[in-house]
């Protein structure tokens, strides 16, 4: 990775620790096997549109960015993971979620991208697979317009 994708990089990464840290609500984490899976799901405004460039993601306030992260329960470093899933509205619309891969050093994060219509809530069904390891992360989330 050279020192531009770097330079845009940090931004996104940091924005993702602060939405983890910031706030407890924020934060959500599920253990799943030996994995400790920390997911969030937000708008792509919330991106610099330098970053949104570098990384290919499209602002708008009807987009959203789901950012999967995978650590080993116990050394809580970051894993080197499959992860495919799908995104399913209450009208039972099933979107597919095409994660993309993206590392910063030691960090390790999955993005997909996923559009939505305001005040639209998801179920989301996330595979992570190492090997014969596989785990399934469900979670449900509504979407707003910003």
């Amino acid at each position: 990775m050279n020192q531009r994708h770097i330079a845009y990089l940090l931004p996104l990464v940091t924005a993702f620790f602060l939405l983890l840290s910031g706030q407890a609500a924020a934060e959500q984490k599920k253990q799943l096997g030996d994995w400790d899976v920390h997911f969030i799901v937000v708008n792509t405004t919330f991106f610099t549109p330098e970053v949104a460039r570098s990384y290919g993601i499209v602002r708008s306030k009807y987009n959203a960015l789901v950012n999967i992260s995978v650590l080993d329960k116990a050394t809580k470093e970051a894993q080197v993971v499959s992860v495919s899933g799908t995104a399913t509205n209450l009208l039972g619309t099933v979107k597919s979620l095409t994660f993309k891969r993206v590392q910063e050093e030691d960090a390790i994060y999955y993005l997909a991208p996923l559009s939505f219509n305001d005040r639209e809530t998801f179920r989301f069904n996330i595979e992570v697979q190492r090997g014969n390891d596989t785990q399934t992360l469900k979670f449900q989330q509504e979407m707003f317009v910003e």
